[in-house]
Parts: C-alpha cells; structure tokens; sequence
C-alpha cells in the first residue's frame, strides 16, 4: 500500500517483507482529535490500533525506541491479545494524545506526560494495550459473526484471522466493518497464557532497518530547502562575552550567525561548515567556579537539612547502648556519554511547525518548540525519532527550543545536533550521591537496625523541572531501603543543592543505592565471619523472589562460598517489580587493573513478554554499568564536565567484555521493568568479589583500587 507523498525514502523500514513499515512522519496526522487517523483503505481501531485491509495491523507506540526493544514488546503484547500475526504487524509512534500518557511516571512525579524513563515501558502500558487490543478484537468477531449469521462469541481470532467452526476471514477483510461498530466497554481479555506470541522471542521490529541503515534518526533527516546548524552554550549560570564575526565570516559555506544571550549558533550550507564557522568565532563565554562536588557533598551529608524518606520500627531503641557498624560510599557525577548526539530537525509551514527530535519526553519537547516559536502547541506537530543510545540522555529540550528558534530565525528547514565537546559539557550527569550507612547485626546473626543519611541532588525531577518551568523536587533517592527484613530502619536524604545540572540516567537513583545497600551488607556479613550468600538468605524471608534470585545466579555461577582468595562475589536488587541476583568473577592485576571476566544473572521479571529482549537488556546494562564503574569520572569546570575525547577513556574491547550468562525464572506475576536492573547490580558484586579476593574494599564509584579500606 501506498500512502499519498510518502516515498521509501521517507519511510522508517521496520524489516523487510515480512516485518512490515514503521510508518514516518509524512503519514502521521496534522491537527488535534482522534489521536489516530485512517490511511487509505485503513480503519482505525481505537487509540493504539490500525488495520489495512492487506491484513497490515499498526500499532501507535507511546514509548521511545532507545534501543531497548520497546516497540518490539508493547507490539507483541497487542499482537498476543488481537491475535494477529506477527509478520503483519507493524509501529508507528504515537502522536499526542492523553492515551500514550505513562501513568506510572505521572504518579511518580506528579507530572501528567509521555515519557521513556524508569523501566516503566511494559507496567505501565501492558494493560492498556491489552484491553485496546481485546476491545478491537471483540469488534472484528462481531463484524464477521454478522457476516455468518452466528453469536459473536463463538468466534476467535488467530494468525491474523477470525475463526468460526472451519469459517475465516482476514482482518483486512472486515475491519471496515468492525470500525463501524461500537466498541465494548468492558473488552474482555484472553486468559493469561492462552495467546500465540507472549513468552516467545520473537524478532525484533527494529534491527533489521538498524543492520542494514535505513532506520533514520534525528540527524539523517533530509527536507528541501534545509540548513544546518551547529551551536555553543555558556556553562550553568553564564552568558556569552564575546565572539569574532569576521572569524566566522572565513569558513565558506556559513550561511549565517545567531547570537543570544546564553548561545551562539552557525548556519550553514552542511553542518561541518556551520561547526568550523563556530570553531573559528572563538565564542568566549562566562562562568566561574562552582565549588568542589566532593567537598560540597560532604558538608551537606555532615551538617545538612536531612528529610526522612522511610521509617520502620525504632532505630534508637534497637541501637542504645551498642556502637553500629559504618561506611560511607561516595559515586561521583555519571555522564551519559551518548553515542548519538543530542538532534533536531524543525520546520514551519505556514502557521505550523513540525519538529523531529531524539527526545524520550515527547509531549515537553513539543511544548518547549511551541514556547520558543511563540505559537500555540496546538500547532506543533512533534515526531519523536528513535534513539541511539539507551543511557537516559534524551531528556533534554533545550536543544529542541534552539533548533525551532533558528528555523524560526531563517525562515527554512534547520537541522542541529550538538558537537561532541558541546554535548558533553551541556550534560546532565547522573548526581553524585554519598551514603553513609550503619548496621547493627542481630544476636541471631541477622541485623537488628539499619540506617541510611544520604546526600545528593535530584536526577529525573531535574529534568523534569528544566522542562516544565516548575520548582525542581527536592531530592528523595528512589530505592535507598534495603529489600530486607530489618526491624528497624531509617532512611535520611540532604538535598546537596550542588551548582550543576544533573538529570536521569538509565537505572536511576536505584543503581546508585544498590551499590551502596549490597556492598554494605557483604561488609556485614565478612565483619561477622559470615558466608555472603547465606547471611543474604536469612534476611531474606519476606521476600522468597529476590532469594530465589540470588541463590539460582549463585548455584549456575558455581559459587565457591567468597572466603577470602575468591574472585566470586554477589548482589541481589528488587526493583521496578523485578528481581534479580548477580554473581561476578573479578580480579585486580599487579597494574591495578579491573578484569571482569564472568557475570552470571537470574531474573524474575514476572511475566515475560520476550525474553530475547529481557536478556539483551540485562547484558546492556551490565556493561554500561562495568563502563561507568571503570571510567575515570570527568573533571568539573564552571558547573559543567570538560569534555575529552572518548577515545581511550577504558571503554572495553571486544575481547575485554566479560562472558555473560542470564537466566529468566518463569513467574506468573505482573511483569516488571528489566532495563535498569544490570545497572544496579554489576557495581557492588564487583566490588564484593575484589574484597573477597583482595581483602581491600572499593567504596567508590567509578572505582579507584588506590583509595580501598
């Protein structure tokens, strides 16, 4: 089928004949209403669905594609319920609408939009593509049953068809009429189980376009008429002092520059020549010191306004009279590093504007272009492109607010990613955190207290506010209570107030306590002559899934006990509704080297939509944790990280990357969020394989051997 002005140069290829179109923005509708709008001999099926009448069934994807695979999950989730066929299926992102709002993040942060973060793809979207797809199913049965002339409950669908007694007919062949119908307000779901495609791994949507390069990002979208645009930003707080015109003026292909208070950009013919016309401006910009992070956090963790996040049970009663035992763990600031530059692409038409950007917030992004164009949001139509790299680095919209202004500006079609350097001195790094932590072991060799006074500075609140304008939230690090059965906790957070912007990062706050809660825990179970893995399991009761987690990674990965000369260690978390237990063989070289050489993983992510996927994002964040815990964490200049070249900053070769192995426990529970839990555990079972090994414990992050306890 082909839909009017779209060519396959502006499709986005989902795979070849048997994958189907994802289809781009030429086909996506121009105004409010119906969140979706029928294509020629198409029929629209509610918010999340449409179906040819080749068969072909599109579904409007909420989330962005950053490479975790999640317009290959929620497809299959609507797949398994509609019972379509998988080769027939294809995505498109959703437009704007309140129905690809994510509950989960809006009762979270109180803040009511689309948006990629948190592991929260599947929770909160499981159940309303799957009522969304069982309301279309019940529309296709009752068309063809008045074909028939049977009860509409008789009928089924499967493969792409519904089926009756011998009888079928394709869903292309009666979606007109079943878009006529009036839909069931109550759709009754298939049981659990009793689909073709859930639990079954099937191939992704994306990755044969991404093989063979015809998936398009941001920056390889191409418009008549268009510009290219390149950009320098002042630090936090600063302005621009200065530049040389005339400097800019000897590049040839500059078409123009733009100067603002906080930024410079260049136009030009391509965007190497806008970049080299900025290179020879010699933008001077102002900044001034913002204080050492390290020192900061310090004092604020000493002497700061703590608030109390959790509270179970007495903790002064249960340490009167005793001398816990303590350590503080420091993480520094986490750059994303992103492979792909942060890209935008905007254009007006008329008195609307359309903009295509990498951006894992939609709906702000879009908000942020109508502000800087001065129009209403009505009249933006936002495409949110596929991501390269899944770190959390698309939050940003600042960089969408320059692109519209300069589009605005020259009255043509502007395309702008940032240049390395500016990249990643514009980052919003993960916060640094310092977490000091105290225990009190039990009589029965458990722990009788725990507690937790942790300073830091927001991280997905943070760009949150940036986005919105609104008051930024205090900081309140999520997953800073330990998951076990301790009589008597608290819990303190001291907002740093630190002078930087930092923001999300894949695995959140969570990755940064787990390190601390599963590193300290190993620290107590060796002070008591304890073996890891059994002190773990006896504080385990209340929570027989993270024990069966970390006892199923210990028993694959052969765990020796971790008595001192082992290279074993272990780490367990329960997030995002998951489990999952961790077992690391480490070792440190006479250079002082990490050398991680296995890492053996048991998850329990309830149901499982795809277990490809799940163990592709398990494995993916295992390693971009072990990168963040090995790269010397950057240096910090006027509020910003300098920028160095990545190029030799310890990422792993090929042969470096440790052999990974992941187990998937099968559960029947509702399924949790896995692309944060590599994230969280990697740290502290490295860290607890080299105290085992080494005798000397790591307590920071990135690791520095030369500062162990």
């Amino acid at each position: 089928m082909q839909l009017p002005g779209v060519s396959r140069r502006t499709l986005l290829i989902g795979g070849g004949a048997g994958v189907g179109l994802i289809v781009a923005f030429l086909a996506w509708p121009r105004q409010d209403g119906s969140p979706l709008r029928a294509g020629p001999r198409e029929a629209v099926l509610g918010p999340f669905l449409r179906i040819g009448t080749d068969g072909r069934v599109t579904l409007a994807v909420p989330q962005t594609e950053v490479g975790q695979g999640i317009w290959t999950g929620l497809a299959q989730i609507a797949a398994d319920e509609l019972g379509a066929a998988w080769e027939n299926m294809a995505v498109e992102p959703a437009p704007h609408g309140d129905a690809y709002i994510n509950q989960l993040i809006t009762h979270d942060y109180q803040v009511k939009t689309r948006i990629t973060a948190g592991s929260s793809s599947i929770r909160a979207f499981d159940q309303p593509l799957r009522a969304a797809a069982a309301a279309a199913r019940t529309l296709l049965c009752a068309a063809a049953a008045g074909r028939w002339g049977v009860a509409a409950e008789e009928c089924d669908t499967e493969g792409g068809f519904v089926v009756h007694e011998g009888k079928r007919l394709s869903f292309g062949e009666v979606a007109a009429d079943a878009a006529s119908l009036q839909p069931p307000k109550a759709p009754q779901l298939r049981p659990v189980g009793t689909g073709k495609l859930l639990g079954e791994a099937l191939p992704r949507l994306d990755l044969p376009a991404k093989s063979d390069g015809s998936l398009r990002f941001a920056s390889d979208l191409r418009l008549p008429r268009m510009i290219f645009a390149s950009v320098r930003m002042a630090p936090p707080g600063g302005r621009l002092r200065g530049f040389s015109r005339a400097g800019a003026k000897q590049q040839p292909g500059l078409i123009d520059l733009v100067v603002r208070e906080e930024w410079i950009a260049a136009l030009g013919e391509t965007w190497w020549a806008a970049d080299h016309a900025l290179t020879r401006a010699s933008a001077r910009f102002s900044g001034e010191s913002r204080g050492d992070l390290s020192a900061l956090l310090s004092d604020s963790l000493d002497s700061g306004k703590a608030k109390r996040l959790f509270k179970r049970g007495d903790y002064y009663k249960a340490t009167k009279d005793s001398r816990p035992l303590s350590a503080t763990y420091a993480m520094s600031a986490t750059p994303h590093h992103p492979i792909e530059a942060p890209a935008a692409v905007a254009r007006f038409t008329g008195d609307r504007l359309e903009v295509w950007a990498a951006t894992q917030m939609p709906d702000l992004a879009r908000a942020a272009a109508a502000s800087a164009a001065g129009i209403s949001e009505k009249l933006v139509s936002l495409y949110a492109m596929p991501i390269g790299d899944g770190s959390g680095s698309g939050m940003d919209v600042g960089t969408v607010a320059i692109t519209v202004e300069l589009a605005k500006h020259s009255g043509r079609p502007v395309s702008m990613a940032l240049p390395p350097a500016t990249a990643q001195n514009q980052d919003t790094a993960r916060s640094p955190i310092l977490a000091r932590l105290s225990a009190l072991p039990a009589p029965d060799g458990t722990i009788a207290a725990w507690s937790a006074r942790i300073a830091g500075a927001p991280g997905l609140e943070a760009d949150l506010a940036r986005a919105t304008g609104k008051p930024v939230a205090a900081f309140a690090p999520k997953g800073a209570t330990p998951p076990y059965g301790i009589p008597a906790i608290r819990i303190d957070a001291v907002d740093a107030k630190l002078p930087t912007r930092t923001g999300y990062m894949r695995g959140g706050d969570e990755a940064m306590m787990t390190f601390a809660t599963e590193s300290f825990v190993d620290e107590m179970a060796r002070a008591l002559g304890a073996e890891p893995l059994t002190y773990r399991i006896g504080l385990l009761g209340g929570s027989p899934r993270l024990a069966r987690a970390i006892t199923t990674a210990a028993a694959i990965g052969g765990w020796d006990g971790g008595a001192p000369g082992s290279n074993m260690g272990l780490s367990c978390a329960s997030l995002y509704g998951s489990y999952i237990g961790l077992l690391a063989e480490a070792t440190l070289g006479a250079d002082q080297r990490l050398k991680v050489s296995r890492l053996v993983a048991a998850v329990d992510a309830g149901r499982i939509v795809n277990p490809g996927l799940v163990r592709q994002q398990i494995e993916g964040g295992l390693l971009s944790a072990l990168a963040a815990a090995v790269i010397p964490a950057p240096e910090w200049v006027a509020g910003m990280p300098r920028a160095t070249p990545l190029r030799g900053r310890g990422y792993e070769r090929l042969h470096d990357v440790p052999k990974i192995e992941v187990e998937i426990i099968g559960s029947d529970e509702s399924s949790g969020g896995v692309s944060g839990l590599g994230m969280a555990v990697l740290a502290p079972a490295v860290a607890n394989a080299l105290a085992a090994g080494t005798g000397k414990r790591l307590r920071n992050l990135p690791f520095d051997p030369m500062s162990a306890a």
